[in-house]
């Protein structure tokens, strides 16, 4: 009895905290890190597609030149992320806080950026261009006009 006792009354485990960990150059197809702390992680080279970050927390992170073609970053937290010539080619960024990421040279092509923030973020026109047909919503966190935050 007091061992279930002790299991009722034990905290609920944490979300795993990944938090600087080097996935560079790794295979991350399909993988799980949704909800995840993930900040100041390396995933420079990786390819990611299909991968679910919906919920993580990116902040920090290096992306530079992986591919996340059909990723799910839904409401991912990408603030000051270095995501330059990323593919992230019909990823889900709805919600996502992109604030100052640098990512020139990445592709958006057919992503969903609903309610996205990319405020102070560095894109290259072309994307902006691009991005700006589809942008719409507001940022449930920061409250950033999705056009606005693009410089539609």
């Amino acid at each position: 009895m007091s061992q279930l006792l002790s299991l009722l009354l034990s905290p609920l485990p944490a979300a795993a905290d990944f938090s600087g960990v080097d996935y560079t150059l790794t295979n991350q197809n399909e993988q799980d890190f949704s909800g995840q702390d993930l900040a100041n992680t390396s995933f420079a080279g990786a390819t990611g597609r299909h991968a679910n970050f919906s919920g993580a927390d990116l902040h920090g992170a290096i992306l530079t030149q992986a591919a996340f073609p059909n990723a799910n970053f839904a409401g991912a937290d990408l603030s000051g992320t270095l995501m330059d010539k990323v593919d992230l080619s019909g990823a889900d960024l709805s919600g996502a806080i992109l604030t100052g990421a640098i990512a020139s040279g990445s592709s958006f092509r057919g992503a969903n950026v609903t309610d996205a923030d990319f405020s102070d973020a560095l894109i290259d026109r072309v994307d902006q261009r691009s991005l700006c047909r589809d942008a719409e919503g507001t940022n449930p966190i920061t409250g950033a006009d999705t056009r606005l935050s693009l410089g539609c």
